[in-house]
């Protein structure tokens, strides 16, 4: 299953569930991130690749509805509701993270 994680830098939260999760029993993540001087910014390709989305917050999840309404026809999206209180890899937003993205996914991580 192919995996994107998105917040507003790409710098902190996206990027540590995409180091999290990438390989993660056969998954495959990116990350990417919603403001135009994100580390790595959200693209109509990146939403296709996924075939779930997860956003930090719900101002995420708004913008890439907002951007990329016909490319997330069909595409599951969840609002992980992680404020942007971590630094990189962080243990505690680690901890968020393998906690909150589990119960998304069929047949767990």
């Amino acid at each position: 299953m192919n995996l994107l994680f998105l917040c507003s830098q790409n710098k902190r939260r996206s990027l540590t569930a995409e180091k999290l999760f990438n390989g993660y029993n056969g998954h495959q993540a990116r990350s990417a991130g919603t403001e135009n001087n994100a580390r790595i910014k959200v693209t109509a390709g990146l939403i296709g690749w996924a075939d779930m989305i997860f956003c930090m917050e719900k101002k995420h999840l708004r913008r890439v509805r907002e951007k990329f309404a016909e490319e997330l026809r069909g595409k599951k999206t969840v609002c992980l509701n992680i404020p942007d209180d971590f630094e990189f890899m962080d243990e505690e937003l680690q901890e968020l993270l393998l906690g909150s993205i589990d119960e998304h996914i069929e047949g767990g991580l």
